[in-house]
């Protein structure tokens, strides 16, 4: 299994899927970054040697891609951000109400949780 950024990749898949499940690279970059490293398409990710990977990686750094670690800390401090400042959006996530003006009256169960009985 070869590991970019920190991050074991499945080898039987082909490198474009396999480079999604670094966090902070989807459909779009995965492209991007295989048609940079000019590698064939179909090459399944544990066909790789050693260099390859360290290519793709630094393909990665030199687009000043913001993956993993980085990424889930700035979506944190964006949050605590919002919170900080009172803002609806921020009020609503520590809620666990719906964040982007949806209806809560009916519906929004998957974000409020299942249904609280009331008692009598």
């Amino acid at each position: 299994m070869p590991r970019i950024l920190g991050v074991d990749i499945p080898a039987n898949k082909k490198l474009e899927y396999s480079l999604r499940y670094i966090y902070g690279i989807g459909p779009t970059r995965a492209k991007t970054i295989v048609e940079a490293s000019g590698f064939d398409p179909d090459r399944r990710a544990g066909e790789l040697s050693e260099e390859e990977v360290n290519q793709l990686a630094s393909i990665v750094a030199d687009k000043q891609y913001i993956v993993e670690g980085d990424l889930r800390r700035e979506r944190v401090a964006n949050l605590k951000r919002l919170s900080a400042i009172r803002s609806n959006r921020g009020i609503r996530h520590q809620r666990g109400l719906p964040v982007r003006g949806q209806r809560t009256k009916t519906n929004a169960r998957t974000r409020k949780g299942a249904v609280k009985p009331v008692r009598k």
